[in-house]
């Protein structure tokens, strides 16, 4: 049983470390998350929350160490809103602070430990109606906002999420900031004069993607914030502003420009805490990077970089040069923490072992947390190896071969092109259960990133732009050729599958190459058309395609596998969640009633309740073993 470990936050004097681990619970048939707490020094660990049937996240010490916050919904029914708990380290329980109405999602705690900046969305509306059957009796959903849907919650409405400051003393709190917005990754300057946050102050905030950093004066509430950025795309899109340990600048993620998309190359920003022209620092890298955090000194940025296969932990001078890889391996790191008296904490992870908390102090990694030895210690996996090859066009393409157990050398064995998400990411050093699933089962697995994938810069991944189905398809079917032609691939029992863009390339590769026995298609869409106003994606539908009536021609051509289906022969699971935004079941019950009218051997399974990732143990567990025995009845008898 997989335990699934995030949000390591360390301890101000280096020696602990918070995190948050979540297991299934199979008697409740849902996922429950604890905290739990780690020594540095890697001397053991132990839990700190653990109340059966409830669930804890987002641990964060205070700044003297002496409390851990955190989030839950404890004490109340299924759909209750998160409070924010403070545990007591010196001992006690856990109390929630009182007085906020809605649901806190995120939190930062002021230097001094005296308050906190909340990010609270605004309370449901009171039930309306004389009696509780009036009360409780549906309404109307009234639509009146451009994009109106978002997986994990559905159709929107018009609360936001707000910055409150709470003082911790007098348990009051106030708004931080005016105007009608969303607000979120705050953070406090060292000083706490200042909080900066995140938030799209657009005219029709709706229409774009844009995000830009602001800073309000905490003495200040209230008041109109001052905006520090100003880039027509995204800054700080998914991880807080990084207020410098002196107080003078703040580092940050930035987006590719605009026209882009999801496909351009995400840089290390760092601009003035009064203002002034941002200074790119990764420029010349033309790598995503992730999470920065400063050196104690000011001097430096830390980050994660994203790079064909691998997420290795990097640094650079605040004043920009040179980029120095700190850890590198057959790895992936994420989530670094604050470094605290020259140690950090982060997520590290490999193709054989699921994420655990990894303390980094002078080049050297000390493993905290050990939630899935006491599992892993008896299972064998097979072998994995990176792998480069030609595409059709002579482009070199890279990913990964995994082989089973019992490999001899001149077998070949049924093989399985499994197809990644996104387009946008990889395939890594790093844990894929999916992939893992099938190596169990005895199959080679191919996991190629083909053009659109990251990794490898933005004209690799723009190569897909307004052409999903194209050099994507050339690309992961010459992965096949290469296992073909090394001798592992069987090129008689051939599979194919992905979920999301990967089940939708699974359609496209199918569309183009009847040689696949086999075929897993999850949570996909093949008549793309059908997901405009349907789905999550209007802005970036009109960003890459632009509107159906303006450029039909183009979304008839990426949506080959739909109207012209008579291409395919090869028998196809749909698979796909019920409340499903991201790609509705719409589209996989489309492709299914496609091949079903032909006499092609196909079958659609729909999980209720779930959106575009499958939560409930039970769903889960059915889903991986439904893929297994599909490609098992068509590719191993």
């Amino acid at each position: 049983m997989v335990a699934t470990v995030s949000d390591p936050s360390i301890s101000p004097d280096g020696t602990q470390v918070v995190y948050s681990v979540s297991t299934p619970d199979i008697e409740q048939d849902r996922n429950s998350s604890d905290i739990w707490i780690a020594a540095t020094d890697g001397s053991g660990e132990r839990r700190l929350t653990g109340r059966k049937g409830e669930s804890a996240s987002t641990p964060r010490f205070s700044p003297d160490g002496s409390y851990v916050a955190f989030l839950s919904s404890r004490g109340g029914k299924d759909d209750a809103p998160d409070r924010l708990w403070l545990l007591p380290m010196a001992g006690g329980e856990a109390m929630p602070i009182e007085g906020m109405k809605g649901s806190v999602s995120d939190y930062a705690w002021a230097p001094d430990g005296r308050s906190i900046v909340l990010v609270v969305t605004d309370p449901k509306p009171e039930p309306v109606g004389a009696t509780d059957e009036e009360k409780t009796r549906p309404r109307p959903i009234v639509i009146d906002r451009y994009w109106y849907k978002e997986d994990n919650t559905g159709f929107l409405d018009n609360r936001r999420s707000r910055l409150f400051h709470y003082d911790l003393r007098n348990k009051t709190a106030r708004r931080l900031t005016d105007g009608d917005f969303d607000e979120r990754l705050p953070a406090f300057s060292p000083d706490g004069s200042h909080i900066a946050f995140v938030s799209n102050r657009q005219d029709d905030p709706d229409r774009t993607t844009n995000t830009d950093i602001f800073v309000a004066r905490v003495a200040a509430l209230g008041a109109t914030p001052r905006q520090l950025t100003t880039f027509k795309g995204a800054d700080s899109p998914t991880s807080p502003p990084a207020w410098s340990p002196d107080g003078r600048r703040i580092a940050y993620v930035r987006s590719g420009e605009p026209e882009t998309i999801w496909y351009g190359v995400s840089p290390l920003a760092v601009v003035d805490a009064e203002g002034g022209p941002p200074t790119i620092l990764t420029g010349e890298l033309d790598r995503n990077i992730f999470s920065p955090v400063w050196t104690e000194n000011s001097r430096a940025v830390r980050f994660i970089v994203e790079d064909d296969g691998k997420e290795y932990l990097a640094q650079v001078p605040a004043s920009g040069g040179e980029i120095t890889r700190l850890a590198e391996g057959e790895y992936v790191l994420a989530s670094p923490s604050a470094v605290a008296k020259g140690r950090m904490a982060l997520l590290r992870t490999s193709s054989f072992a699921p994420a655990e908390v990894y303390a980094f102090a002078d080049g050297r990694f000390t493993q905290l947390s050990r939630r899935n030895d006491s599992w892993l210690k008896d299972l064998e996996f097979g072998s994995v190896r990176k792998s480069s090859f030609a595409s059709a066009d002579g482009t070199r393409i890279s990913g990964f071969v995994y082989i089973p157990i019992g490999h001899r050398e001149g077998q070949r064995h049924a093989t399985v092109l499994n197809l990644h998400g996104g387009p946008t990411a990889q395939f890594n050093y790093g844990w894929d259960a999916e992939i893992l699933w099938q190596l169990a089962a005895g199959y080679v697995v191919l996991a190629p990133n083909p053009r659109g994938s990251t990794g490898r810069g933005e004209q690799f991944a723009l190569g897909i732009d307004a052409a999903w189905g194209s050099v994507d398809v050339a690309d992961v079917l010459a992965a096949v050729d290469h296992a073909v032609a090394e001798g592992i691939a069987d090129p008689d029992r051939l599979g194919v599958s992905g979920w999301s863009y990967g089940g939708m390339l699974t359609n496209y590769v199918i569309a183009s190459d009847t040689r696949f026995k086999a075929a897993v298609s999850g949570a996909s869409i093949s008549n793309v058309i059908t997901g405009f106003g349907h789905d999550q994606y209007l802005r970036e539908y009109i960003a890459e395609l632009g509107a159906p009536w303006e450029n039909l021609q183009g979304w008839l051509r990426v949506s080959y596998p739909f109207f012209e289906n008579q291409r395919i022969k090869t028998p196809t699971l749909f698979l796909v969640g019920k409340e499903d935004v991201n790609v509705p079941t719409i589209a996989s019950e489309q492709m299914y009633q496609a091949l079903r009218h032909r006499g092609i051997d196909t079958q659609l399974v729909i999980y209720p309740g779930e959106f575009h990732t499958i939560r409930r143990p039970s769903f889960y567990r059915d889903r991986m073993e439904r893929w297994n025995a599909w490609l098992n009845r068509f590719l191993k008898n």
